[in-house]
């Protein structure tokens, strides 16, 4: 059974920094695209980046162009989203989600198969 796991959400203030991790474990020898959306109670699911299984294709959603950078452990099916600029807006619960089966249309969310069960990001102004 896949576990994908969150870690690393917190406070902080408007124009700071955060580091959050996930890891997809489970399926050993299986590399998976991996994939960050966020949400908050007054909007759906929103795409904010994604990565393929091997590294090579970065994506991201057009509110976090140039602040986010997303990348994995070369080994590992671990991801890092670095969050930079942060503003209120980014304030949501940040889901993690794995792609195992493809290939996968990695902004969209049905192509996930495995989700974690989310970080919470607050940013004060």
């Amino acid at each position: 059974q896949v576990h994908v796991v969150e870690s690393g959400g917190g406070l902080v203030q408007a124009g700071g920094s955060l580091r959050i991790a996930c890891t997809a474990s489970g399926r050993p020898g299986s590399r998976a695209a991996m994939g960050w959306f966020r949400q908050t109670p007054w909007q759906e699911r929103e795409f904010v980046a994604a990565i393929t299984w091997s590294g090579d294709k970065t994506y991201y959603g057009d509110m976090v162009k140039g602040r986010f950078t997303i990348s994995r452990d070369g080994a590992e099916n671990t991801v890092y989203l670095q969050m930079n600029s942060l503003n209120p807006e980014d304030t949501a619960v940040y889901y993690c989600a794995a792609a195992f089966f493809g290939p996968p249309v990695l902004t969209r969310a049905q192509s996930y198969d495995y989700w974690g069960r989310g970080t919470q990001v607050t940013v004060s102004s």
